[in-house]
C-alpha cells in the first residue's frame, strides 16, 4: 500500500512497531491473491513485486527470499483419539490443484523474509520508514490526522493527510479511537495456538500415496480437520514449517490452549498420524495462544483514515482468506486515491470501501461458520468447501480474461443468483438434522455452483481429487462469455502449459 500511495506521487511514511526482519503468521497465498498482486504490480509499475507472484519467477529471481511451494489444498478428516483408517474411497479427503505445474505455483510467504524485502523496495521508492515507533494517540483534525508516540525512548509526532492502518485486528486505530467491535452473527467463539518447527516429516514419507494425486499432498495448505477445530501445516524451503490450531471454545478449554506447548502436545497425543509426522521435532520459537480470532470493526473509515481489510476484520486462517480480502481492499483503495484524492467524490468512495470490506467480512464468516458447523461431517465440510473453491477459480478466470466485471466482489457474494443461493445454502448448514438433510445439502451444493464451475468441481468420477484441467477450462468457457481461442490464448499468456526446458 505505501509502495503504491508513493506511486501515486504523494510523500509516504510508513511505521513499524517492531524491526525487520521479524515473525508474523498469514503466510499462505492463493491464486486469486497472486493474480491480485500480479494485477497491482503491473498498474502501479512495481517490477520487484511481481516477481513474487508466481514460485517460478521468485526462484529464478530471488531464491534467497524463503518461500514455500503451495500447489494446492489439502483437506484430511480425522477422530480425535483414533487411529487413521485406510480411506480407498477418498471419504476422508479433499484434493483441489490450484495450477497445473509448479513454475505458476501459489507460495506460502515467509513473512519475516518477505515483509523485509517490501520494505526494502518501499524505501527504495522513496518511502521514508520508521521501526520500532510505539504510538500512544491520534489526533483528527479539519486538514489532517496527528499520529503520537516514542521511538528510542524520543517522542515522536507525525502529521498526515490520510492515514492507513494495517496494524492488524485489535489494531492501532481501533483502540486509539475506542471504535466498537461488533461480532460475525452465528459464528462460533474460536481460539488458535501457533508456532514455527524445524524437521517436521513429509505426509507422504509416512505414508507412501497409492495413486498419483493432482499435486504432492504436502506442497500445499494442509488442514487437518475433526469435530471442534482444524490443524494448519505449512512447508517453507529453508527448513522451517508453519504449523497452528484453530478450534472452537469449547475445545479448546478441553486441550488448555493457554499451556502453550503442553496444549499442542496433548493435541497431538488425539491425532496419531501428525504425532508420527512432529515427532522429534524442534519448536523455532514460543507458541503464540490467541485467546479471540474473530474480530470486525464497528468503523472501518472515517474523514482522514481507513482500515485495509486485515485491520478491518478477522474470521480464520481456514481456506487462506486473508491475502486476497486484504490485496482487494489495498487495489480499492489505491482507485479511491488515485482519482478522487481532493475531490468531491473522496468521502463517498471511502464509504463504499468500508460497506464492500464488511460485506465481504460478513460473507467470509458465514462461509467459515458454516464449516465449523460440519466438522464431524466431512461429506458436508467438502460439499461447503467446493463454494469458495467454484467461486474463487470463477473469479481468477473471469480476471484473467480481463472480464472482472463478473466477478467484483469476494466470493461472488453480490452475484444476484449465486450470493443469496451461497446464504441460504449455508444457513442450511446449521440445521442439518439426518443423513437425508446433509445428502440434500450436497446435492444442492451441486446444482447451484454448476452454473459458475470453471474447476470440475461437480465431477463426482473425480472422488474428491481435483486437478486443474484445461479440458474443464474449454468445457466452461461459455460460462464465462468466450470462445474456444479467447480462453486457449489466455491459458497461454499466464503460463498454464509448461514448457521443457
Amino acid at each position: 500500500m505505501a509502495m503504491i500511495v508513493r506511486r501515486l506521487g504523494h510523500s509516504v511514511i510508513l511505521l513499524e512497531r517492531s524491526r525487520h526482519p521479524r515473525f508474523m503468521i498469514g503466510e499462505s497465498s492463493t491464486p486469486l491473491s497472486n493474480l491480485l498482486l500480479e494485477d497491482l504490480a503491473t498498474r502501479y509499475d512495481l517490477p520487484a513485486v511481481r516477481l513474487l507472484a508466481k514460485w517460478g519467477s521468485w526462484q529464478r529471481n530471488h531464491p534467497e527470499i524463503a518461500c514455500g511451494l503451495k500447489r494446492g489444498f489439502t483437506f484430511y478428516h480425522h477422530k480425535l483419539g483414533q487411529q487413521d483408517a485406510p480411506d480407498p474411497g477418498r471419504k476422508n479427503q479433499l484434493l483441489v490443484a490450484a495450477s497445473p505445474h509448479d513454475r505458476i505455483s501459489d507460495t506460502h510467504w515467509f513473512r519475516a523474509d518477505f515483509d523485509a524485502y517490501l520494505v526494502q523496495q518501499a524505501q527504495c521508492l522513496g518511502v521514508e520508514y520508521i521501526d520500532e515507533v510505539k504510538l500512544d494517540h491520534v489526533t483528527e483534525s479539519a486538514d489532517g490526522v496527528i499520529l503520537v508516540g516514542t521511538q528510542d525512548r524520543q517522542p515522536v509526532s507525525i502529521r498526515a493527510g490520510f492515514v492507513i492502518d494495517a496494524t492488524g485486528p485489535r489494531g492501532f486505530l481501533h483502540r486509539a479511537l475506542h471504535l466498537a467491535e461488533e461480532e460475525f452473527p452465528n459464528y462460533p467463539a474460536t481460539q488458535a495456538l501457533y508456532s514455527h518447527f524445524s524437521g517436521v516429516r513429509r505426509l507422504d514419507e509416512i505414508e507412501p500415496p497409492q495413486e498419483f494425486p493432482p499435486y504432492p499432498v504436502d506442497d500445499a495448505a494442509v488442514h487437518h480437520v475433526f469435530d471442534g477445530g482444524w490443524i494448519w501445516v505449512l512447508r517453507f524451503n529453508n527448513g522451517i514449517t508453519s504449523a497452528g490450531v484453530a478450534a472452537t471454545d469449547t475445545l479448546a478449554a478441553e486441550l488448555h490452549f493457554s499451556d502453550g506447548a503442553d496444549a499442542w502436545e496433548r493435541l497431538l497425543g488425539l491425532l496419531p498420524t501428525l504425532g508420527e509426522q512432529f515427532a522429534g521435532v524442534r519448536t523455532k520459537r514460543p507458541f503464540t495462544h490467541v485467546p479471540r480470532l474473530s474480530f470486525l470493526s464497528g468503523v472501518i473509515c472515517g474523514d482522514r483514515w481507513a482500515l485495509l481489510p486485515s485491520a478491518a476484520g478477522f474470521i480464520d486462517p481456514l481456506l487462506s482468506t486473508g491475502f486476497p480480502l486484504t490485496l482487494l481492499g489495498v487495489s480499492r483503495l489505491a482507485n479511491i486515491l488515485e482519482n478522487d484524492w481532493h475531490s468531491p467524490n473522496f468521502d463517498a468512495g471511502l464509504q463504499e470501501y468500508a460497506k464492500q470490506t464488511r460485506n465481504e467480512l460478513h460473507a467470509t464468516s458465514r462461509l467459515i461458520a458454516g464449516l465449523y458447523a460440519n466438522m464431524n461431517n466431512f461429506p458436508v465440510f467438502s460439499a461447503l468447501s467446493l463454494l469458495y473453491f467454484a467461486a474463487a477459480s470463477f473469479s481468477e478466470t473471469a480476471r484473467r480474461l480481463k472480464k472482472p466485471h463478473l466477478a467484483p466482489s469476494f466470493l461472488l457474494h453480490d452475484h444476484p443468483v449465486f450470493g443469496p443461493a451461497c446464504r441460504k445454502l449455508l444457513e442450511r448448514s446449521h440445521y442439518l438434522k439426518t443423513e437425508q438433510d446433509a445428502a440434500s445439502l450436497i446435492a444442492d451444493v451441486r446444482h447451484f455452483i454448476e452454473p459458475l464451475d470453471v474447476a470440475g468441481l461437480c465431477r463426482t468420477d473425480r472422488r474428491n481429487w481435483y486437478p486443474v484441467d484445461a479440458k474443464d477450462l474449454f468445457a466452461s468457457a461459455a460460462k464465462l462469455g468466450v470462445g474456444r481461442e479467447e480462453m486457449a490464448l489466455m491459458l497461454e499468456s499466464c503460463g498454464f502449459y509448461a514448457r521443457v526446458q
